[in-house]
C-alpha cells in the first residue's frame, strides 16, 4: 500500500542568467507573473493538493525567497494603519500559506543534486517536485491527478504534455506505452533532447514529478552527465529500468493550462494570458489587447538592444 504523500519540494537555486540583468539581485523565481511572484503560484499548486509541507532547496543570493513567506511586520504595522485591510489580506496570506523550510544546494550540480538535498527532509515517504519554471493552471489541475496515480500505482509519476514534434529537442521525450486510463502512460523510457527523427514520441517531460523515496539511493549512484551535472532523468530511467525494486515510473499527459516562465518570451506571454482572466483586470486590459493588436500592422518595428538570448534547457532539468 502506497504511503500518503504529505511533503512537497521546490527547487529554487538556479542563477536565472535568461534574465539578467533583471536577476542579477532578485531571484528569477521572486519576478512577478501579474501582482504574485512566480514561486507563490507554485506554492499554491502544492497547498491546493494538499501538501502543505514545502521544502524549498535554494542557494546564494535567495534570501528574498525566505522573505517572502515570512512575516513582515513592519509592512504590516504600516498597512494596519493605514486601514488597507485588502492589501493586509494578501500580505498575510503568503505567510500562512504553508509550512516552509529552506536547505542550501551549494554546489550547482543539476536538478538530481538539487532533490538528492531534500532526503534528510523527506525521509522514505513519496513526495512531490515541483519546478517553478512551469505555473500550472489552478482551474486545471495536474499534481493532485499525479498523487492520484501514485496511491494507485505505487509508483514514481512524471508529468507529461504533447508538444508539436518539431519542438521535441527542446524537452526530455518518454517512450511509453498505453494503460487502461487515457490519460496514464507506463513510462519504459526516456530520451534526453532528443532530435525530431529520433525521438520516442512528442510527450514532453514538464516540470512536475512525484517520486518514491527509492530516487534518493539511485542519485547517490548516478554518475554526473552533460555539464558534469547530476540528472534526475538519469535516476528516473534507472527506475523505469527496475519496476521490482523502485514501482516503475507512470506519466500524466497533462491537456490543461499551462505556464512557461523560465524563457523570456513565454513570461509575457503567461502574464498576459493570466491577467485577461482577472476579473480585477480583464474588462480592461481586453478591449486594450484587441486595440493594440489591430494597429500592429501600422507599428514600425524597432530594434532594441538586448542581452544575449540564452540556450533553452530542458524542462525536465531547468531548476539550475
Amino acid at each position: 500500500m502506497a504511503k500518503h504523500v504529505t511533503k512537497a519540494v521546490i527547487p529554487a537555486a538556479g542563477l536565472g542568467t535568461r534574465f539578467l540583468p533583471a536577476t542579477k539581485a532578485m531571484p528569477k523565481e521572486m519576478l512577478p507573473v501579474v501582482d504574485k511572484p512566480a514561486i507563490q503560484y507554485v506554492v499554491e499548486e502544492a497547498v491546493a493538493a494538499g501538501l502543505h509541507d514545502v521544502l524549498m532547496v535554494t542557494g546564494r543570493n535567495k534570501n528574498a525567497l525566505e522573505n517572502h513567506f515570512d512575516r513582515a511586520t513592519e509592512l504590516e504595522e504600516s498597512l494596519v494603519k493605514k486601514g488597507d485591510t485588502d492589501r493586509l489580506e494578501k500580505v498575510n496570506y503568503s505567510t500562512d500559506l504553508a509550512d516552509m523550510h529552506y536547505v542550501r544546494q551549494g554546489d550547482p550540480k543539476g536538478l538530481g543534486h538539487a532533490v538528492l538535498r531534500a532526503k534528510m527532509h523527506v525521509g522514505r515517504e513519496p513526495f512531490a517536485v515541483l519546478l517553478g519554471d512551469d505555473i500550472i493552471d489552478s482551474r486545471d489541475p495536474l499534481l493532485s491527478r499525479m498523487l492520484e496515480v501514485q496511491q494507485e500505482k505505487n509508483a514514481s509519476v512524471v508529468a507529461l504534455l504533447e508538444v508539436d514534434p518539431d519542438s521535441i529537442h527542446l524537452y526530455g521525450a518518454a517512450k511509453v506505452e498505453l494503460t487502461d486510463d487515457d490519460d496514464v502512460v507506463k513510462i519504459v523510457g526516456m530520451v534526453e533532447k532528443p532530435d525530431k527523427e529520433h525521438a520516442p514520441s512528442n510527450l514532453a517531460i514538464i516540470g512536475r514529478y512525484v517520486l518514491r523515496p527509492e530516487v534518493f539511493d539511485v542519485l547517490e549512484r548516478t554518475e554526473p552527465g552533460k555539464g558534469g551535472e547530476i540528472q534526475l532523468t538519469d535516476a528516473l530511467q534507472a527506475m523505469a529500468a527496475a519496476p521490482d525494486w523502485t514501482g516503475g515510473v507512470y506519466g500524466v499527459v497533462f491537456r490543461g493550462r499551462r505556464y512557461d516562465t523560465g524563457d523570456r518570451l513565454d513570461y509575457i506571454k503567461a502574464i498576459v494570458q493570466l491577467a485577461v482572466d482577472r476579473s480585477d483586470l480583464g474588462p480592461e486590459l481586453r478591449p486594450w489587447l484587441k486595440e493594440f493588436a489591430d494597429g500592429l500592422e501600422d507599428h514600425p518595428i524597432e530594434i532594441v538592444a538586448e542581452m544575449p538570448a540564452e540556450p533553452a534547457d530542458s524542462l525536465a532539468e531547468s531548476s539550475n
